[in-house]
């Protein structure tokens, strides 16, 4: 169980992602986007689409945790959503705009819960039984390793 100091800190990182994903993409061209930030990885495109995704459908699932009892929890083919034609065809700034509502709104959401709501749980098909204390976990971080694949591509390359 994290304390409260712990988890002021995850959501201040959950609200801080916006900008730093900001950082990490500016000033690239569309060459540079379009680059995979590893051999077989994903481009730097669809790292920032993909974060879209996957927060929209975490702040979903964080609220179906804490309005239902024991939800189950849809999983999605993350892969196949990055090869999707929105992913390709939609510049990256549609999705950080994305962000930086969603996470101040998920911001919101998870500073104003009682000690009560982290332990709630739901269940995920691929991973067993979650609480929303291990999604804050998991998603304080998730935005942070994908803003370093990013980053540790510009500084290999020298963009």
């Amino acid at each position: 169980m994290l304390t409260a100091l712990e988890r002021t800190a995850m959501i201040n990182q959950i609200k801080s992602l916006p900008l730093a994903v900001r950082a990490a993409v500016k000033d690239l061209n569309e060459s540079q986007l379009n680059t995979p930030y590893r051999e077989g990885g994903w481009t730097v495109r669809q790292v920032v689409h993909h974060m879209a995704d996957s927060h929209l459908n975490a702040f979903i699932r964080m609220k179906l945790i804490l309005t239902e009892e024991n939800p189950t929890l849809k999983p999605y083919d993350q892969d196949k959503w990055a090869m999707l034609p929105d992913v390709a065809g939609t510049p990256i700034d549609e999705s950080i705009v994305i962000l930086e509502g969603l996470h101040t709104r998920w911001g919101v959401l998870l500073e104003g819960q009682p000690e009560s709501s982290w332990s709630r749980t739901a269940q995920h098909p691929e991973v067993g039984p979650v609480t929303l204390e291990s999604m804050l976990k998991t998603y304080a971080r998730h935005g942070e390793k994908h803003v370093e694949h990013i980053t540790t591509l510009r500084k290999a390359r020298g963009w």
